[in-house]
């Protein structure tokens, strides 16, 4: 049915329904007028009457019948007869022979009696059928006095059905009477629980306890038998319209799954005129954003509805920041789609009607800062600047697969290898570095065994704080059954791509047959990795400490085992005797044959790393801190451009007489790596003559020496040159400082901060809504009743600003707010 008609027939078939209880002027006349006899044999079996007993002379009784002829139409409605019975003079039967008989009204059901009533309490049309209703459903409406009695309810309805708990503070109120006509129509759905002690009240209500409220209580989904129902109060004035609005709302799903178009979805909120939320989703991140979907309905329980849109199920052209779209009940007016941070703001949005458009304002004033900041020349950080530039490009993320905290670790046991960063989306490096691995994912797509997924810390905290992720961005590699393997290389997407293809192979591997070692010195591996293929062990012990370097090198090195008479084969070869390391590095095309000394894992691991490095290498960004590592003075050739054979041949032939334990001999493009230009700045005051040859010592003093430009580069020249720094004859052209490197400021721990403000998601209650608790305390106090301390309370200790939002939507736009809480930076 579309939506404009549906909405017609709900409205019509309420406004029929309530039609009923409106007084019909002008209608036939109902109070019936019998006398004793004709009442009595009139009685029929189940059909309740009220009649009342009068003598002609009796003095006083004019007002009472005009009121109770005035509710004769209203209780008709409920099957109810309204019947004058007029007594004979001379009668001296029970109901007409009496004074004190004649001042009373009598409820019968068939020719049973139920109950009696003063005249003085049926004072006006409220009041009768208050009465009469609270009579007929004596056994269904139950009366409580005490918070006793309201528990004992309470927990025979958990698990089974729900309550429907009002107050009044007295009967025969109009406000009494709504409850009773509602409890008349919907007594057999809810259980209905009436109260006029205002001490179940007082001491926790935030309203007035002298004016009449209900509270709708969720027993049936009350899971825990030891807490109490959730209550969601009736925010309206106590009428029959709005309570039976108000039920109607809480028999409606608490949040309906989309899986159409939103301009086409229509449920009872819409239809009763409060707009409707959606809560967009993915399928990654389904299970956590139908909690946070129902976190907010609760919230917004009579107030809005709650829906959660699958984008994996709607073709919509939405942009993928958007996280919450609003639908309101007027007609023509388009679903806003809206980037909201926290719930708090959800709420807002819907009790402030103002926020929509301020919202938009705020996004609108966003961009144009973007754009002026977008055509700034500098900026103070680049990474910054370039994610700023590149912020409105929408990144290809299928192929990564996003984790949770329910799906983390299920997810690891899932395949053999699972690639997880993790990464801080309001941070301009995180963002940087997620562009770099959707590159990775599109190189290693199709790759059997390796799956590639990505965790957000700043949604989830818990996760990363568990995993012990101190710094972001962070890659580390899950092998099913062992232990992880951390990233710490570059973030290009050919040093990580790499990376990842190492950890692939088993590590250390047993090949079959000893040409395999041939085949591995032509591979096409990375210029950093090094092909290792360790021979025949003589100890078990040798054995176990090159297994442990290789699990520790894994990622960076290939490793291999070679036994018996392969072994002793490839030993003879290459002169060397087990134990002993046979190295194929990249690129080259021989292999270099190494006797162990030393077997401690410690030692390999410490060998190994040294082989892996070049004997002349060119310097670039990505292998320098490999060579810092050293902790070696420097012996850099600058070159604008590749150098020269002449000069390449002989730093050649000085690296190899003078290993790396001594210095560390290379050259460094400045066309390639242009930021050796800044290098030679901080060096010297003007820029030298090309090619430069510098020896600086970054550990020991910090002193720069440059090689006499008049001098040929050779290595008897370098040697001799060499000589002099060691006498100290020459002298530095410049000192480096010795000022340390350090952060401006110290270390802030995002991931506990992130944890503290986090709200817990499944509590006894929520903001909004009236908990039972509140109502456990007697006026003399009960110590026996524990009370949870309530979802405000929580609140106000942690001082959180309300519950993030999480899933679809990249968190972009929290580094204002998160420059707001952390201003002390």
């Amino acid at each position: 049915m579309p939506a404009p008609k549906h909405r017609w027939v709900s409205s019509f078939s309420f406004l029929l329904f309530c039609s009923s209880f409106i007084p019909t002027w002008g209608a036939a006349r109902l109070l019936l007028e019998l006398s004793p006899q004709e009442y009595f044999s009139s009685l029929q079996a189940g059909r309740a009457s009220l009649a009342y007993f009068s003598h002609d002379v009796f003095p006083g009784a004019q007002p009472f019948l005009e009121q109770i002829e005035n509710s004769a139409e209203a209780l008709q409605d409920y099957g109810v007869s309204v019947v004058k019975v007029n007594c004979p003079k001379g009668d001296v039967s029970r109901y007409c022979g009496k004074e004190d008989v004649l001042r009373k009204a009598y409820l019968f059901r068939g020719n049973v009696l139920i109950r009696e009533f003063p005249t003085d309490a049926l004072f006006d049309v409220n009041s009768i059928v208050a009465n009469i209703l609270f009579a007929l459903l004596f056994n269904e409406v139950k009366y409580v006095e005490t918070l006793a009695d309201l528990q004992n309810i309470e927990n025979t309805l958990k698990g089974r059905s729900n309550m429907v708990f009002a107050y009044v503070p007295a009967t025969g109120t109009a406000e009494h009477r709504a409850v009773m006509e509602a409890a008349f129509a919907y007594g057999t759905v809810h259980q209905f629980v009436l109260t006029t002690e205002a001490t179940l009240l007082k001491d926790t209500s935030k309203d007035d306890v002298s004016s009449a409220c209900l509270f709708f209580c969720h027993c049936q989904r009350a899971t825990d038998l030891t807490q109490p129902c959730r209550r969601t109060a009736l925010g309206q004035a106590l009428t029959l319209l709005n309570i039976h609005r108000h039920l109607k709302l809480m028999g409606a799903p608490l949040v309906t799954e989309v899986s159409e178009d939103p301009e086409k979805v229509s449920t009872v909120h819409l239809q009763l005129g409060l707009p409707l939320v959606f809560i967009l989703s993915q399928k990654e991140t389904y299970e956590a954003d139908k909690r946070t979907a129902e976190f907010v309905a609760w919230q917004l329980l009579g107030k809005a509805g709650v829906a959660l849109l699958s984008r994996d199920l709607v073709d919509l052209n939405i942009l993928l920041r958007s996280n919450v779209a609003l639908k309101t009940p007027d007609e023509g007016v388009p679903i806003k789609y809206l980037v909201l941070e926290d719930t708090d703001e959800v709420i807002t949005l819907v009790e402030d009607k103002n926020k929509v458009k301020q919202i938009q304002e705020e996004e609108e004033e966003e961009e144009e800062d973007e754009k002026e900041s977008n055509n700034q020349d500098v900026q103070d950080d680049q990474v910054v600047e370039a994610v700023s530039r590149d912020k409105k490009r929408e990144l290809p993320l299928e192929q990564i697969r996003v984790l949770t905290e329910e799906t983390f670790h299920s997810a690891l046991l899932e395949t053999a290898r699972t690639v997880v960063l993790f990464y801080a989306s309001w941070e301009a490096v995180s963002l940087a570095v997620l562009q770099s691995y959707t590159e990775v994912a599109s190189h290693l797509k199709g790759i059997q065994g390796v799956v590639l997924s990505r965790v957000n810390c700043w949604d989830w905290p818990g996760v990363c704080t568990k995993e012990n992720v101190t710094e972001f961005p962070s890659v580390r590699i899950y092998q099913k059954g062992e232990r992880s393997v951390m990233y710490d290389g570059m973030w290009g997407t050919e040093e990580l791509t790499s990376f990842i293809m190492l950890t692939k192979q088993q590590c250390p591997w047993s090949p079959v047959f000893a040409k395999r070692l041939l085949q591995m010195s032509r591979l096409n591996l990375p210029s950093h990795s090094l092909s290792l293929l360790y021979l025949l062990p003589l100890t078990l012990r040798t054995r176990e400490a090159f297994e442990e370097a290789g699990n520790l090198l894994s990622g960076h090195v290939m490793m291999g085992m070679y036994f018996e008479d392969d072994a002793m084969a490839l030993s003879r070869k290459y002169a060397v005797s087990p134990p002993a390391l046979l190295l194929a590095k990249s690129g080259g095309r021989s292999v270099e044959g190494i006797s162990l000394s030393k077997q401690s894992t410690q030692d390999l691991v410490q060998m190994i790393r040294y082989e892996l490095l070049d004997i002349f290498p060119e310097i670039t960004v990505q292998n320098l801190p490999l060579y810092l590592h050293l902790r070696r003075p420097f012996l850099i050739l600058f070159s604008d451009g590749d150098i020269g054979q002449m000069e390449s041949k002989e730093m050649l032939k000085l690296a190899k007489e003078r290993p790396q334990e001594t210095f560390v001999a290379c050259w460094l493009n400045l066309k390639k790596t242009p930021v050796g230009r800044g290098v030679l700045k901080a060096y010297f005051a003007t820029m030298p003559s090309l090619p430069a040859l510098i020896w600086v010592n970054l550990h020991d003093g910090g002193q720069v020496f440059k090689f006499p430009p008049a001098q040929s580069i050779t290595e008897m020249n370098i040697l001799s040159w060499l000589e002099k720094l060691k006498a100290g004859v020459e002298i530095p052209s410049s000192t480096l400082s010795e000022e340390d490197w350090k952060p401006p400021l110290p270390a802030y721990d995002f991931l506990q901060m992130m944890e503290t403000a986090e709200l817990p998601l499944h509590s006894p209650h929520h903001h909004g809504d009236t908990p039972v608790q509140d109502l456990s305390q007697s006026p003399g106090g009960d110590p026996t009743v524990h009370q949870e301390p309530s979802q405000e309370t929580k609140a106000e200790k942690v001082g959180s600003p309300g519950r993030d939002l999480r899933g679809t939507a990249p968190r972009l736009a929290a580094r204002e707010k998160q420059s707001k809480r952390h201003s002390e930076l």
